[in-house]
């Protein structure tokens, strides 16, 4: 008797803890969300981080507080231990994920037939700070190359008044970049359709894309999984990886990208 008592009153501190968690994570997500819609920079991808993380130590706590019950202890038990053993592969894989990312994140010196430069976002008509990153490399890496020509890719989305490519190509111009080298690639809205499209447009420009080098020019976390995708496409690509300056930003757009990779790898294109 006095055991079941002890149950019953660890079982209401497990509930009781799981609804101050779930409360807790609900406001912090909230308050993330409101940063987000003041528009601090980049706060999305913590956004979406945050809320994944929180949404797996919720279920954790909810199979916890079953574990206490009579009725549901025993599968509780059963659950518990099966998710945490998926969750160990999880964290395995992502570190996985997270090195081949890091193995590509710099720049690889070679002779090339044609340059890329992956969109980054607008702020209207102006470049994302990440975007300006990608274009200032993509002037000095120009500058070690003879007359090539140079893709600037980037369709328009939420928020932006012109193309990204028409944005990068201005910027570009601006710093005395002949207009004649830049072509601009405007309708794609994720790598996959950066590459892709790119690779038409290169055709078109009269390259032979089974036997050119291109180089891929990006941020050193995002270098990996585009090289993937233009290998996949049959393209020989090297990387010209842009610098990502802060701690903040490095772990953000590292971790993102190893779930972006994982997603890549299952076939699910999103980023």
């Amino acid at each position: 008797m006095n055991q079941r008592k002890t149950d019953i009153e660890t079982a209401k501190k497990r509930r009781k803890a799981t609804i101050i968690t779930a409360v807790s994570a609900f406001l912090l997500c909230s308050v993330f969300f409101i940063l987000m819609q003041l528009r601090v920079p980049n706060m999305h991808v913590v956004f979406g981080l945050v809320s994944g993380f929180f949404s797996l130590f919720l279920v954790y706590m909810i199979l916890w507080t079953l574990c206490a019950s009579e009725k549901y202890s025993r599968a509780a038990v059963i659950l518990r231990r099966c998710y945490l053993g998926v969750f160990a592969v999880g964290v395995v894989f992502f570190f996985t994920m997270l090195g081949l990312v890091i193995s590509d994140a710099h720049t690889e010196e070679a002779e090339v037939d044609c340059i890329v430069v992956l969109g980054a976002g607008l702020h209207g008509d102006v470049p994302s700070y990440v975007l300006r990153l990608r274009l200032n490399e993509a002037v000095k890496y120009m500058q070690t190359q003879d007359s090539i020509p140079v893709i600037v890719a980037g369709g328009m989305g939420p928020g932006e008044t012109i193309t990204e490519a028409e944005a990068m190509a201005r910027y570009l111009v601006a710093r005395e970049i002949d207009e004649s080298l830049i072509w601009k690639e405007g309708n794609s809205t994720r790598t996959q359709e950066n590459i892709e499209f790119s690779l038409a447009l290169m055709e078109e420009i009269g390259l032979d894309i089974e036997n050119a080098t291109v180089a891929l020019v990006t941020n050193g976390f995002h270098l990996y999984r585009a090289k993937h995708i233009a290998q996949n496409l049959g393209v020989d690509a090297v990387g010209v990886a842009a610098p990502t300056p802060t701690v903040y930003l490095r772990v953000l757009y590292f971790s993102r990208e190893t779930f972006a990779l994982a997603a890549e790898l299952l076939g699910i294109n999103f980023l």
